[in-house]
């Protein structure tokens, strides 16, 4: 019996070891089956993704490129990338990258919104050959420049900093290089298009509130309404913004725009120069004659009072108020009473050839603070005060902060960048 059990042990260990070595063999063949596999779809996902890439660099590029890829041969696959428009209204596009590899296929989407000029805090092409950002200075948002950077005793950049051109010293770069918590980078070219104003009037006609042919209007935001009038001494017309301006634009053509008022909703003021030819009668006696002469109106916003939200969004986040100032020429601060004492203003200000500024603020009288939530865009800088070693001595203080919703939301139909951001990539 001693015999037969140990050829039944040596039996039911060899039987042991034989389902073991099967078991390893399996796991064996099945780790590479595994690893294979998950070296298809990881190629698979990386052509996808490389796809949509390739597209948004060609958007970048090209903002209407939209021939995309059909069964483009890539890193031994696949690649079908298309280019769709989602929403006409907003020039929303979506990238659909699909990418194969073997018997797999991936897909990644990606959505592009226009750039906005709204998500700076701080945008100027020209800077002047004698402004210096300063020790006191400090921008919370994004910065940028077309122009030199000039600089003096570490002035500070919370959001990040952009130039077209140098940063200049008024020292020596270890006195007075700028605090960037964000980030610099220089040598990024950024112009204004030529068209930014003129490509909302369309917009405006088609949806929004216009007036056209008269030299001033006088526009007073109440809340959810407009009063409006064409000289100081008429009676206000008031409407009701939702009904008059669906689109959110109310724009002036070849008017001079007297702002002030609370504003409730999202909208945005524009002021666009205008020609005309007129006949004119120049020199004396025989050689007088008949001359045709082309002069400009509007362009120019003036603020008579305090523009701000209903719902300030410092104190109220469920405030969804958004404004937009935007002006062919010049927005700025009258030189009235009302003004003489601080001027609080809620908005993005956008200025396609001219500036912000104070008017007459080197003559005007010490005027305290400029309280700015928002951001200015400009494509001149233009002074709000002057200033000595005893402080101000006319004009106004800067007290500027970035609304930071600008960076995923903008004013209706604020001129934009003329290319794309990504706001999501879906894999």
């Amino acid at each position: 019996m001693g015999g037969k059990a140990s050829l039944f042990v040596v039996a039911g260990f060899s039987l042991v070891f034989l389902v073991i070595a099967n078991n390893f063999g399996t796991v064996s063949n099945r780790s590479i089956d595994n690893y294979a596999k998950y070296f298809d779809l990881t190629t698979t996902h990386n052509i996808a993704i490389s796809g949509a890439n390739i597209a948004a660099n060609q958007i970048y590029l090209d903002p209407t490129w939209n021939t995309g890829y059909n069964d483009l041969s890539y890193q031994g696959g696949n690649l079908d990338v298309s280019v769709n428009v989602v929403n006409a209204y907003q020039n929303i596009l979506e990238i659909v990258s699909v990418g194969t590899y073997d018997r797999f296929t991936d897909t990644v989407k990606v959505t592009l919104a226009p750039s906005k000029f709204s998500k700076f805090a701080y945008f100027s092409v020209n800077e002047g050959s004698s402004i210096w950002w300063t020790e006191n200075d400090t921008v919370w948002g994004p910065f940028h420049t077309q122009d030199y950077m000039r600089v003096y005793h570490h002035p500070v950049f919370y959001g990040k900093a952009t130039t077209r051109k140098n940063l200049i010293y008024y020292s020596s770069q270890w006195q007075d290089k700028p605090y960037f918590y964000g980030g610099f980078e220089q040598g990024v070219n950024l112009p204004i298009p030529d068209n930014s104003v003129s490509d909302i009037e369309p917009e405006a006609v088609s949806n929004g509130l216009y007036f056209t042919g008269h030299d001033t209007v006088y526009m007073n935001f109440d809340y959810d309404s407009l009063k409006y009038k064409y000289s100081y001494s008429d009676d206000y017309t008031t409407v009701y913004l939702p009904d008059a301006s669906p689109n959110g634009v109310v724009f002036a053509n070849g008017s001079t725009v007297r702002l002030q008022g609370v504003v409730q909703g999202q909208y945005s003021v524009v002021s666009a120069a205008a020609t005309s030819e007129i006949e004119v009668t120049v020199g004396y006696g025989r050689h007088r004659r008949t001359e045709i002469q082309t002069i400009s109106s509007g362009g120019t916003i003036y603020l008579d009072d305090d523009i701000v939200f209903s719902k300030d969004p410092r104190t109220d986040p469920t405030s969804t108020d958004l404004f937009g100032i935007i002006a062919e020429d010049n927005v700025w601060i009258t030189d009235n009473a009302a003004n003489n004492n601080n001027i609080n203003i809620d908005a993005s200000i956008f200025c396609e050839n001219g500036g912000f500024g104070a008017e007459n603020y080197d003559r005007r009288p010490d005027s305290g603070n400029i309280n700015l939530l928002g951001g200015i865009i400009q494509d001149t800088r233009q002074a709000v005060g002057t200033f000595s070693s005893y402080g101000v001595s006319s004009g106004f203080s800067k007290r500027y902060m970035y609304d930071n919703r600008l960076l995923v939301a903008s004013p209706p139909m604020f001129p934009g960048t003329g290319s794309f951001e990504i706001v999501a990539w879906y894999e």
